[in-house]
């Protein structure tokens, strides 16, 4: 009998190693569905939608926010600037230089765009190396390489990314904007929850993220009816809060609490990779080989990261 209690511990340990990580591949997942979901509401200005999301968010996350407050009050100056950071950079700066990105080019050609979404796991390990005091082994920066070769495979296979157009070019510009707003964000997220719990941190976001989406609307001169949508687009816009938006943060900053910074951009890359998998499945676009071969060495180095040590000093 003990014998199988200290096995049945032993694979409750090490099922939680993985509990992290698969909660960031779970919400990079969401965030590629999200790609989908966001072409629907092509016709509503970028910061239209974020402001409409964030607020519906905040409020559903009120009574997480409250029962929280007492964390929130505790909060010094460096985790407040880590929160604005988080809000302003990921929850608005990236989200709309992407939206922007893809409406150059039509929702079609995603691979420049996606492709540089890998760097973003170069701003978050330099970051959480600098910020958050973390040690990058020899054997990790190996890992990262690797997965940084995966995730260009799955993007471009074989391709070459010389002939740029006009549009292509500034696309590109945009989706660097994001990467480095999502990627710094993954690490001022980190450091945030040394001080707040993962719900506290969800609403928190959401709301500072809408109070100040919503200011900077109401000073915009030429803005639109903010409520002024089709009953598709407002469905659209609910299913984003309650899966692919609040939902998925939610899960996110839950994975997050659990590793380090540098590792989570890494399981991050799983976004890329399932938008490429579902470009396949919904649009037929077959995977070259070398995409097949960057698939797989993503899935290896996410499965073999969890057994990296934990430097993260948090």
């Amino acid at each position: 009998m003990a014998v199988q209690g200290y096995h049945g511990k032993f694979l409750t340990m090490k099922a939680a190693k993985y509990l992290g990580p698969g909660a960031v591949m779970l919400a990079a997942v969401l965030w590629a569905i999200d790609g989908l979901l966001r072409q629907n509401l092509s016709d509503v200005p970028a910061f239209q939608i974020i402001l409409l999301e964030h607020a519906i968010g905040a409020v559903v996350f009120l009574p997480v926010l409250i029962r929280g407050w007492k964390e929130v009050t505790a909060m010094r100056e460096r985790a407040w600037i880590s929160v604005a950071w988080v809000s302003v950079l990921g929850g608005i700066v990236g989200t709309v230089a992407y939206t922007k990105a893809l409406s150059y080019v039509d929702f079609i050609d995603l691979s420049v765009v996606v492709l540089i979404q890998k760097l973003q796991p170069l701003f978050a390990i330099t970051l959480a190396a600098i910020i958050l005091k973390e040690k990058l082994t020899k054997r990790f920066l190996i890992m990262a390489s690797v997965a940084l070769l995966g995730g260009y495979l799955v993007t471009f296979g074989a391709n070459s990314i010389g002939e740029m157009s006009e549009k292509t070019m500034v696309a590109s510009l945009l989706a660097f904007v994001a990467a480095f707003a999502w990627g710094s964000s993954t690490v001022l997220g980190k450091h945030a929850l040394k001080r707040l719990s993962f719900f506290t941190l969800t609403a928190l976001r959401l709301w500072v993220t809408a109070i100040v989406a919503g200011t900077v609307f109401l000073s915009l001169r030429n803005r639109s009816d903010l409520f002024a949508l089709s009953s598709n687009q407002w469905i659209t816009i609910l299913i984003i809060v309650f899966s692919t938006g609040s939902v998925a943060l939610f899960i996110y900053y839950f994975g997050l609490k659990k590793v380090p910074a540098g590792h989570s951009a890494i399981y991050e890359l799983f976004w890329p990779f399932t938008a490429v998998i579902f470009d396949w499945v919904l649009k037929g676009s077959i995977l070259q080989p070398m995409q097949i071969l960057g698939a797989m060495l993503l899935l290896a180095i996410s499965i073999t990261l969890p057994r990296e040590p934990q430097t993260d000093n948090s």
